[in-house]
């Protein structure tokens, strides 16, 4: 009788286990969701060079009082530009956006803020993405709604849209500003 390697039940087993980790992933409340490890805690250290001659905004100005966003942006990144126009509306509606300059030439950034608007109420940059890193950044664009304590009550990756506003970003906002 011909003996049956311990290592022919290696194959099967691995794909059980991988089969295991892809069903515990979509069981998620929203598989599509990133998860983040920022949400509930407080804003990371904000650590910016300045962008067009703009001081960068600081700690103390995600710590003031009221709800705020901060945007991760760039020039060479088209999602950016769609959600651009969102975020305009946001910041006529007097939501203070933050942005943040992610990896990117700086005349090239100010030239896409001279082509689209300037929505932002401050700005930075985080030239070589070490601020990212400590924030959890996924890629850009993405977009944090902060509260008034300056803890981050959502972290939104990918552009805001009109959907994402209305069922995401405007539900974050209610929830960050009854915190205070």
């Amino acid at each position: 009788m011909a003996r049956v390697s311990p290592l022919m039940a290696l194959p099967p087993l691995l794909f059980a286990g991988l089969a295991a980790v892809f069903l515990v992933g979509m069981m998620r409340e929203n598989p599509d969701e990133l998860p983040s490890a920022r949400e509930g805690k407080p804003a990371p250290p904000v650590v910016l060079t300045e962008l067009g001659g703009n001081t960068p905004f600081t700690d103390e100005t995600l710590r003031q009082p009221g709800v705020k966003l901060v945007n991760y942006w760039a020039s060479w990144c088209a999602p950016c530009r769609v959600e651009h126009p969102t975020l305009t509306q946001l910041a006529e509606e007097g939501i203070p956006i933050y942005g943040i300059n992610y990896k990117d030439r700086p005349e090239d950034a100010l030239a896409f803020l001279d082509e689209l608007g300037n929505p932002y109420a401050g700005l930075g940059a985080d030239e070589n993405g070490r601020m990212a890193i400590n924030w959890g950044l996924y890629g850009v664009p993405e977009t944090y709604v902060i509260d008034g304590n300056g803890t981050v009550v959502l972290r939104f990756a990918g552009p805001v849209t009109q959907r994402v506003l209305e069922s995401t970003l405007r539900p974050a906002i209610e929830k960050a500003a009854a915190a205070q």
